[in-house]
Order: C-alpha cells, then sequence, then structure tokens
C-alpha cells in the first residue's frame, strides 16, 4: 500500500510539472481563442482529430462546442465535428485507401476557408495527422496542434503548436484536455458577451 500513495504523490507531481509547460504558452493561447472566435463568427467550424485516446479527447471536445460546457451557460451551439466520427468512414477509408488518409479524406469534402483544424497528438508523428496538416496548409486552413514530447514533424505544418514537453502520454493527454476545455471556455466567454 505505501507502493501505491509514493506512485499516486508521484504521478500527481509529474502531472502538475507537465503542466507548468502551459503558462509559457498564454500568448498562443490568447491568439488561438481570438481566431476561433473570429473563424466561428464568419460561419467557419472546428475540425477536430486525433488517434486513440487522442481521438476520444476530439470527440470530447467537438461534443463540448456542439452541446455545452458549462451547466449554466446555454449557448446555441457552436460548429465542431471530428474527422473520424463512423466506423463506416473509417474502415471504409482504411480498407480502401490507406489509414493515413482517415482524416484527410473527410477534411477534403468539409473543409472551407473559415475552418480550423485541430489536430491532437502525443508524438507529432502520425501519418494521418501529418497528412491532414499538409492539406489544411495547402488549402490555408488555419491549424492547430495539441503536440507532445518535442512536438515532432507536426510542429513545423501547423500554424500554432501547443507542445506539453513530458515524455508521458498520459501526462501530455491530461493536459491537452485541458488546454481544450480552456480555449473552449474562452471562445464561450467571447461569444456569449459578442466582443
Amino acid at each position: 500500500m505505501l507502493k501505491i500513495a509514493s506512485d499516486l504523490k508521484n504521478q500527481i507531481e509529474q502531472n502538475i510539472i507537465a503542466h507548468q509547460d502551459i503558462f509559457n504558452m498564454s500568448d498562443d493561447i490568447i491568439e488561438i481563442v481570438k481566431i476561433i472566435k473570429k473563424k466561428l463568427k464568419k460561419g467557419g467550424k472546428i475540425l477536430f482529430c486525433g488517434n486513440g485516446g487522442s481521438a476520444a479527447d476530439a470527440q470530447h471536445l467537438a461534443a463540448e462546442f456542439i452541446v455545452r460546457l458549462r451547466p449554466h451557460i446555454n449557448r446555441q451551439p457552436l460548429s465542431a465535428l471530428t474527422l473520424a466520427q463512423d466506423t463506416s468512414t473509417i474502415t471504409a477509408c482504411g480498407n480502401d485507401f490507406s489509414f493515413d488518409d482517415i482524416f484527410v479524406r473527410p477534411f477534403k469534402s468539409l473543409a472551407n476557408k473559415n475552418d480550423i483544424l485541430i489536430c491532437i497528438s502525443t508524438s507529432g508523428e502520425s501519418k494521418n495527422i501529418l497528412k491532414v496538416l499538409m492539406e489544411a496548409k495547402k488549402q490555408k486552413v488555419f491549424s492547430i496542434a495539441l503536440l507532445g514530447k518535442k512536438g515532432g514533424k507536426a510542429k513545423k505544418l501547423c500554424n500554432k503548436a501547443l507542445i506539453i514537453s513530458s515524455e508521458n502520454t498520459a501526462r501530455i493527454q491530461e493536459c491537452h484536455i485541458f488546454i481544450g476545455h480552456f480555449i473552449l471556455e474562452k471562445v464561450e466567454d467571447l461569444i456569449i458577451s459578442k466582443k
């Protein structure tokens, strides 16, 4: 039992250290909030994507844009969706083309210039993430990447990279969902206040 208590303390400390990276991102986060609000006001939408746990985070954040984040704030839905929403599209694309195309195919069919792509990747090296970021660049769609470790190749392909420098996947994902929630809350505040 002492080992479990020690491990818990250690992991909480790792979580706190990982979250400290976010302090250095405040200027980028403020800019991202303003850009998302501006794009939504112009009729754009947020297109999320990620693999594994990051896919779950992408769905989680899209749901909170569409439904609501805070129970006491009933606002109009904000336009958001994930690029890997259903098993039929994912498996058809993986089978007929390649797993590397599962984000880029729906992106090509849905994206327009007022949209924002938000990629979530702990490594920044997933081929399907890199491919959709390259397509966003080609289509001049503003892209944000929530990344981990050193950011991987994705950090050079996006317009804004928010990198959690931890090597621990769980700690990176915990920071990504915090950042996502914070950004959404601030976008929501701006939209409600109509500033």
